[in-house]
């Protein structure tokens, strides 16, 4: 006994719950509509499997757009990660019995105490001011150039460089010495 695979169509036509008249008109509709798709060149236009592809490209692109932010939260944590060590490893000791630097951060003043020379050269630029969460450390020029290429709301004082040479051609107290011992 070989088992033979009917089709629905005949199985039905074998149990008797469809007519062979039924059969054929179901058969001849289904040839018609094939034909007539073939000579229209229509496709069948599937709404779920439209409707399927549809969420997938939302998906996709919502899953792109998330992974966007994800890396973009990585590389801050790693500029952040980036300037902290910039700063632990070239802060400058603090002179705790030295002179007050007064600085602005925001709207408050704040106060850092330096000694003589690291005061003289956070004023002519070479030495900056950088804050490190709560607390200020004192770093040199070129690490606090750095640190502004990553973010530059880490640098609270960087004075420009200037010339140590200034034009005193109209200045009418060029001839006046400035003493030694003046501090502002």
């Amino acid at each position: 006994m070989s088992k033979q695979k009917l089709s629905l169509q005949e199985q039905l036509l074998k149990s008797g719950l469809v007519s062979s008249a039924q059969a054929k008109s179901a058969k001849s509709d289904k040839r018609k509509q094939t034909e007539q798709q073939r000579k229209n060149n229509i496709t069948v236009v599937d709404e779920a499997k439209e409707l399927v592809k549809k969420a997938q490209t939302e998906k996709v692109e919502r899953d792109r757009e998330l992974n966007q932010l994800i890396k973009q939260q990585e590389e801050q944590k790693h500029l952040v990660a980036q300037v902290k060590q910039l700063i632990e490893l070239n802060k400058q000791p603090k002179d705790a019995d030295g002179l007050a630097y007064h600085f602005n951060d925001g709207n408050k003043v704040k106060t850092l105490y330096v000694s003589e020379t690291m005061r003289e050269q956070i004023i002519r630029g070479r030495l900056a001011i950088v804050k490190l969460g709560s607390s200020y450390e004192v770093v040199a020029s070129e690490v606090a150039q750095k640190i502004g290429l990553r973010d530059p709301a880490y640098i609270i004082v960087h004075n420009e460089q200037g010339t140590d040479a200034v034009d005193n051609k109209d200045d009418p107290y060029a001839g006046y010495q400035i003493p030694d011992d003046l501090m502002w």
